[in-house]
């Protein structure tokens, strides 16, 4: 187990690096606008749920193959940014789908299991987590110990509980916004598409820049 100072300090590295808006933001933000906000809290459970399976990998060598080989890394680029821009359409394609509804119903009636989906496939395919996971979380770990990967483990859970807490405040947030929206089917549509366009712009960024994000 690692101790309890190096747990203090990865968690006040990774609360710093999780406050900063990035990439993992900004797709919170879009789909809350797109779904509302328990489509938002959704989309954020799957999406730590996929950095959980980039922990385990980081922590039984399987992330560190990929970050050193171009190839693979470009790959999982490749894969999680298609995948945005795909959502991304999506959002735009149906912004005036039942916009008269409440999003919430809607949510609950079979469409759960699938954002939930959308959002891990999302998270196991974010490489600036697999690149954070593999530069930064050994240097919180006691390499001498005989427990390494647990180390690991117990500090990325530490990692995704933050980012659990942080995420779902933003899709709170932005997921209260889009219900003052709401009032108008005009603007809801608008404010869906806009969320589109959001995860649009992040996919063709992630796919478009270089190798090592």
């Amino acid at each position: 187990m690692p101790s309890s100072h190096s747990v203090l300090a990865f968690a006040l590295a990774s609360l710093l690096l999780i406050l900063i808006p990035g990439p993992s933001v900004l797709f919170v933000i879009g789909r809350s606008l797109s779904l509302g906000r328990r489509g938002g809290l959704l989309s954020v459970v799957g999406n730590e749920l996929g950095a959980l399976v980039l922990v385990g990998a980081v922590a039984f060598g399987v992330g560190s193959v990929v970050a050193e080989s171009i190839l693979l890394f470009s790959a999982v680029k490749l894969v999680g940014g298609v995948y945005l821009v795909y959502l991304g359409v999506q959002a735009i394609r149906h912004r005036r789908v039942a916009v008269e509804q409440s999003d919430e119903p809607r949510c609950r009636e079979g469409s759960s299991w699938r954002v939930l989906r959308q959002g891990f496939v999302v998270g196991v395919t974010n490489p600036k987590t697999v690149v954070f996971f593999v530069a930064v979380l050994p240097q919180f770990v006691d390499g001498r110990a005989s427990d390494v990967p647990l180390q690991m483990m117990v500090l990325g859970a530490v990692f995704t509980a933050i980012a659990l807490v942080c995420d779902g405040t933003w899709a709170l947030v932005a997921g209260t916004a889009r219900h003052w929206f709401a009032r108008s089917p005009r603007r809801l549509a608008a404010v869906r598409a806009t969320g589109g366009g959001m995860m649009i712009g992040l996919g063709g960024t992630l796919v478009l820049a270089g190798n090592k994000v």
